[in-house]
């Protein structure tokens, strides 16, 4: 399996840095992976400072990975014991094929204790602070209300499919956690969008381009797709914001 091989290699190549434990999240460790379309979501827990010298051996790594098939869709943010428990902090990552850095959102941190892969070393007891369901369920309707909301507002945004696929699941999943204090899958986001009162004929594009290979979508389909997923999302949020 081409995922294996590539996570079996990174995580060799990272003894380079000596990390203390490297995870998975996302649906590598919680189900629902689709090779070659769904992203490797890593995390790796580094045993001391992110000197210029461990970014530049960092940096190098990565560059080396990208021979790898899958190398595109592999993702991996680094901490160190002495910053992992600052939950707005922003620590390197590569993803995209760059570094830069970005947040551990409270969804990855509980992903980590729910159900994470540990690759090497330690689980994340211990290491990485769990995170209270009122920190959880705030965090998600934060996030449909100041990331998701305004973006609606970007019709050509929601004619490509990467916003029509997140914008829809993200939304059942926040909802879900903002209900109940659970996290779901991708598939079970998939399930229960249409008893949330999303359009039917989204819901199966999305399906049909995660679990098939169906035909480019027309113009036509994609205008109006966009439509329907605007006018379902903005009532749709509004609602979860004022209900939380």
């Amino acid at each position: 399996m081409k995922t294996e091989k590539l996570l079996d290699r990174f995580v060799r190549a990272l003894t380079a840095v000596d990390p203390v434990a490297v995870w998975a999240h996302g649906s590598l460790a919680g189900g629902d992976y689709q090779e070659g379309r769904s992203d490797l979501d890593l995390i790796a827990m580094l045993p001391g400072r992110v000197t210029p010298g461990v970014v530049w051996k960092l940096a190098v790594l990565h560059a080396r990975l990208r021979v790898e098939p899958l190398a595109a869709k592999l993702h991996c943010t680094y901490l160190t014991p002495d910053t992992a428990d600052e939950a707005g902090r922003s620590h390197l990552t590569w993803a995209h094929q760059e570094l830069y850095k970005r947040p551990v959102t409270p969804v990855t941190r509980r992903e980590l204790h729910d159900f994470g892969r540990v690759l090497h070393g330690r689980g994340p007891t211990g290491l990485l602070p769990t995170v209270p369901d009122r920190e959880l369920r705030a965090f998600v309707v934060r996030d449909q209300r100041e990331y998701w909301r305004p973006t609606l507002d970007n019709a050509r945004l929601w004619t490509q499919d990467v916003w029509v696929d997140l914008g829809m699941i993200t939304f059942a999943r926040a909802t879900v956690t903002a209900r109940e204090g659970r996290l779901i899958s991708k598939r079970e986001a998939l399930d229960l969008l249409p008893g949330l009162g999303a359009p039917v004929e989204v819901v199966d594009d999305i399906r049909s381009r995660r679990y098939d290979d169906p035909a480019p979508p027309t113009e036509e389909w994609t205008v109006r797709r966009a439509s329907l997923t605007r006018d379902y999302l903005g009532p749709a949020i509004d609602a979860l914001i004022a209900s939380a």
